[in-house]
């Protein structure tokens, strides 16, 4: 899965610097130039992260940064604050407007690009490029191949990315509508009962390893991915 970054900056000389370094390391930069115009771009879909300039025309990177932690929807995307500023008060005050990470200006395309795997590989798991190994599966998302028990076994692209985020996620109980917004976007707009079809056809690849039972269905709240 190809991390969607939304880069909010006013400047276009370091907008347009932002999103070559982004696509460079294989992510989507999605540029936006205030507030307003970030808004827009987040109604139609979620960002996996946002990196976010501090002073912006009209509403400040710090005002945005507060709205998007006190909406439902919005409130766990990933935030990194850029900025000129160099004083401890406000890295703090950024900091606590909610970004996850805070970086100074002028820094290097190097650092940022760090920044921002640590970032996703904190908060978005998923979106990482990293392999993946849980309860005797071993899943490369950079080279899109899954070992079970030392056979190599083909998922599609759905079942991949829900494998993918299943054991990014183990443990915990995700509703239908949950899987959806994470695996397939909020923005796409699908029967909840799709999900089963996919946890279907999941399983039955799966079972061949002996290793379906690690998809658990858990009565009246969803699924889990669980090892024990």
């Amino acid at each position: 899965m190809t991390a969607n970054i939304l880069v909010v900056e006013d400047e276009p000389a370091i907008q347009e610097l932002l999103a070559f370094n982004i696509a460079q390391c294989g992510y989507r930069a999605i540029e936006a130039y205030d507030a307003d115009s970030a808004w827009t771009h987040i109604n139609h879909a979620l960002p996996d992260l946002i990196l976010l300039d501090w002073m912006l025309p009209g509403s400040s990177g710090v005002e945005l940064a507060r709205r998007l932690r006190t909406d439902q929807r919005t409130r766990n995307i990933p935030i990194i604050m850029l900025t000129a500023r160099t004083d401890e008060r406000d890295k703090i005050m950024g900091l606590e407007s909610g970004a996850d990470d805070y970086i100074t200006k002028p820094f290097s395309p190097r650092e940022l690009m760090a920044r921002i795997r640590a970032v996703l590989r904190r908060r978005a798991p998923q979106m990482s490029d990293e392999t993946v190994t849980a309860g005797g599966l071993e899943l490369s998302p950079a080279m899109h191949r899954i070992n079970a028990n030392g056979a190599m076994i083909d998922l599609g692209p759905t079942e991949f990315r829900l494998l993918h985020f299943f054991m990014t996620h183990p443990e915990r109980v995700y509703s239908r509508s949950q899987l959806l917004d994470q695996v397939w976007g909020d923005h796409v707009f699908v029967e909840e009962r799709t999900v089963d079809v996919h946890i279907r056809r999941l399983r039955q690849a799966l079972e061949p390893s002996s290793l379906d039972g690690l998809i658990q269905t858990v009565r009246g709240s969803g699924y889990r991915f669980s090892c024990n």
